[in-house]
């Protein structure tokens, strides 16, 4: 199920679990993925984890992740 932009933002996100990617680096300057409902993705800045985070739908986490394969980004 793909859930809206507004089903998304409406989602509690405070129990949501954090991930950072094996990549980054000790200087904590990442950005930090959280799974959501239906395959849709929270994304957020580590050096300000109480800012609000972006959301993404399972379509548009899926293109992203296709631009990065693809060289586009």
């Amino acid at each position: 199920m793909n859930h809206d932009k507004a089903e998304l933002y409406a989602l509690d996100l405070s129990d949501a679990t954090w991930t950072k990617s094996s990549f980054s680096g000790g200087e904590n300057d990442c950005v930090e993925v959280a799974v959501l409902p239906g395959g849709a993705r929270a994304v957020r800045d580590s050096k300000h984890p109480e800012r609000e985070p972006l959301r993404y739908t399972a379509t548009e986490w899926a293109a992203f992740r296709q631009g990065l394969a693809a060289g586009e980004l």
